[in-house]
């Protein structure tokens, strides 16, 4: 089991319920969005450990499917075991397809500055530190970079954040799946510790925050349809 649960479940011993939980702050929708594609697309996030990032989107209309895995290394580097020493150059990472009729991608990205993740926290998220907990977007077209990097210009201008956004822009490279028990793991073990201090509040914030986005019953990996 991963070393930052067994330290995490630690911890909580003897600390508030709340002393690892994320405040939320609800930023605007991007001025510029992007087309609306017939087709379903692909972006990838990341926003320190893919277990929260990957619920708050299983829990997401317009979202076919939301996979764990590791983005921004070299493909014999992608497992856990070796991202997590911080020297691979991956980033936990969701692979997103999402259905641009049903949500646009303008709010996905609402969603993943405002609820998924703080982007103005330098290689680390609450309780998790090191460069594989970085914040970043990995496009698949140039539409979507251009639309990330005019929302994330945006933000700082409006002064959303009292810190700048520290999320960083890129082609996407190559995305690889986590291994099997990371996969839906929010979903699986909602009593984990670190699960219920770190993620679910996440998915309480979607379900408030943005109550036409959310759905309650998630689509997992293992029942997740094929898309075009």
């Amino acid at each position: 089991m991963k070393l930052r649960s067994l330290l995490l479940a630690t911890t909580l011993l003897f600390a508030p319920a709340t002393v690892f939980a994320e405040s939320v702050t609800m930023v605007p929708p991007p001025a510029m969005d992007q087309t609306v594609s017939a087709k379903t697309e692909k972006i990838v996030l990341a926003g320190g450990c893919f277990w929260g990032v990957q619920g708050v989107y299983q829990h997401m209309k317009g979202v076919n499917n939301a996979v764990s895995g590791y983005s921004g290394g070299k493909k014999d580097t992608a497992n856990y075991e070796l991202v997590s020493g911080g020297d691979t150059g991956h980033a936990e990472s969701v692979e997103i397809t999402f259905d641009p009729k049903v949500v646009s991608l303008g709010k996905i990205l609402q969603v993943y500055f405002s609820v998924a993740h703080n982007p103005t926290e330098l290689n680390r998220q609450g309780p998790d530190t090191g460069t594989q907990y970085r914040s970043a977007v990995f496009t698949t077209n140039a539409d979507q970079e251009k639309v990330v990097k005019a929302y994330i210009a945006q933000l700082d201008k409006a002064k959303v954040y009292s810190d700048p956004i520290v999320t960083k822009v890129s082609s996407l490279e190559g995305f690889y799946p986590a291994e099997g028990y990371h996969q839906d793991y929010l979903t699986i073990n909602p009593t984990q510790p670190y699960i219920v201090y770190n993620d679910l509040p996440k998915i309480e914030n979607l379900s408030k925050l943005f109550l036409q986005e959310y759905r309650e019953k998630p689509v997992l990996v293992s029942d997740a349809k094929p898309t075009n």
